[in-house]
């Protein structure tokens, strides 16, 4: 093996530890994205200059930042490491770091979530085969409890105030960003980042909870929109759509309805990819965007998820709309601009979806993991074989919320219309059912789907939107079943 080569597996096996990384702390958040929202809402509508003042409701505010979010966050990373025990225990460690601190313990909970499903793991682990018949609720019982009670006591005494000093410390930094007007070249770090697949892990894992934090102090917060602003993923798919080949605008327009009503991020990375340096094009869209934003002070109440501008617009404080389309618009038009300069003087004959697709695992420092279209993880004999068994497909994707919830319906559609009886459905990569027979992922993410059931088939898809690779798929399921 060269050196070269050697250097290239370093780099895609640690690229994919960071989005395993980024992925598990987004875990904690994503599931509870309906409560964030929930907050947002009675926050936008009922504080004092909110749409709506009302006192008696009003004061649903501060527990639920205080309590309630930070509880749901420790018990969704105790659950993700030891389930249901993992989840009780994670959430009874958090209250020790959110009993008597100042702000919201989102970092705390974040923390002592996971550490309370590992200890508890560790306890049953222990435990297992050692407990005399008919005493198994009473050492289960208790030895939850007494591991609760003893990291909510270190919780309180020694990460708590650790925890509130580092937020406070990382809250001061955003602010000093934001008074020396550099706020803006923090797309020069997100927008490559984002066609990495670490949006949410930026944006769920790191600034959701800032923002939040932020939010219960000044009613809304602009660290929301930093990685969320539609504006630069639309301006480069309505660049394609005016100047990109007669293939590229068919899917262009599809693409830009899902991204920016949809808010599905992911569907334009692929178009990046086509003419890689339509990347200065998003870094532009997003740092004109957030210096509208700074300019108009604008900020949203709660994160915008999925970042489309119907959240958007549900999430904005009254009189801040102004502010926040204008950053949308702006960010936009420059993407557009950019873009077109781009497009017209390096030509419009780009690549298609699948090579794009490619140069993504390039880029990525990835071996292909696919053939052509279609491929799982067994020679395609034993493909082939396997597909006779299959009856239930789960469609993956980082989240499990965006792109995997779409390509799960353009695929449950069509195995329906095949006659087929298959189960098909969509969760987050972390989280594949043990009971999945295949596993249909996008190629960039199949890796770290294989890591987590290492036994199911795979196949990888090269975009999302390409209805042809499902119906590949779907023909060769009917082929080996009927």
């Amino acid at each position: 093996m060269s050196t070269e080569q050697v250097s290239e597996e370093q780099q895609g096996g640690f690229k994919t530890k960071v989005q395993k990384f980024g992925g598990y702390l987004s875990g904690m958040i994503m599931p509870n994205i309906g409560a964030f929202i929930a907050w947002g809402f009675i926050t936008a509508l009922f504080i004092e200059d909110g749409w709506l003042p009302h006192e008696g409701f009003a004061e649903l505010v501060d527990p639920m930042i205080m309590y309630l979010l930070p509880l749901l966050i420790a018990f969704t990373g105790g659950r993700m490491v030891h389930g249901l025990r993992g989840g009780v225990v994670g959430a009874t460690a958090a209250m020790g770091v959110i009993v008597g601190a100042e702000i919201p313990m989102f970092l705390g909970a974040m923390i002592m979530g996971p550490l309370g499903g590992f200890a508890i793991k560790l306890v049953d682990r222990f435990f297992e085969g050692k407990v005399p018949s008919g005493f198994e609720m009473l050492i289960n019982n208790f030895s939850a409890g007494i591991v609760g009670l003893i990291l909510a006591l270190v919780g309180n005494a020694g990460v708590g105030p650790v925890v509130s000093g580092l937020t406070n410390t990382l809250a001061l930094g955003v602010q000093q960003i934001v008074n020396l007007g550099l706020l803006p070249l923090t797309s020069i770090i997100i927008e490559p980042a984002k066609v990495l697949f670490l949006n949410n892990a930026i944006n769920h894992g790191i600034l959701s909870p800032l923002g939040a934090s932020e939010a219960s102090e000044t009613g809304s917060s602009i660290l929301f929109m930093l990685e969320t602003n539609p504006g630069p993923g639309l301006g480069v798919l309505l660049a394609f759509l005016v100047f990109g080949s007669k293939m590229a605008k068919g899917s262009a327009a599809g693409a830009s309805v899902i991204h920016f009503f949809g808010g599905i991020h992911e569907i334009y990375f692929p178009y990046i990819l086509m003419k890689p340096l339509l990347i200065l094009a998003v870094i532009g869209g997003g740092m004109s965007g957030i210096f509208t934003f700074v300019l108009f002070d604008a900020g949203l109440v709660a994160v915008p998820s999925p970042g489309s501008i119907i959240a958007y617009s549900l999430m904005t404080p009254q009189g801040n709309h102004l502010g926040v389309f204008a950053g949308i618009f702006v960010a936009t038009a420059v993407s557009f601009l950019i873009s077109a300069v781009i497009m017209k003087t390096t030509g419009t004959n780009e690549e298609n979806l699948d090579e794009a697709t490619e140069k993504m695992e390039t880029m990525k420092g990835k071996k292909s993991s696919v053939s052509e279209h279609l491929t799982s993880n067994e020679t395609e004999e034993t493909a082939t074989a396997s597909y006779e068994n299959v009856n239930k497909i789960v469609f993956a994707c980082d989240a499990g919320m965006g792109s995997s919830a779409m390509g799960a319906s353009i695929l449950k559609k069509k195995v329906k219309e095949a006659g087929l009886e298959i189960e098909v459905t969509n969760t987050s990569v972390t989280q594949i059912p043990d009971d999945t027979d295949l596993v249909v992922t996008h190629k960039d993410l199949t890796e770290r789907a294989r890591s987590k059931q290492p036994d199911k088939h795979h196949v990888s898809v090269e975009n999302f939107m390409n209805a042809q690779k499902y119906d590949e798929l779907v023909e060769e399921l009917k082929e080996q079943q009927q």
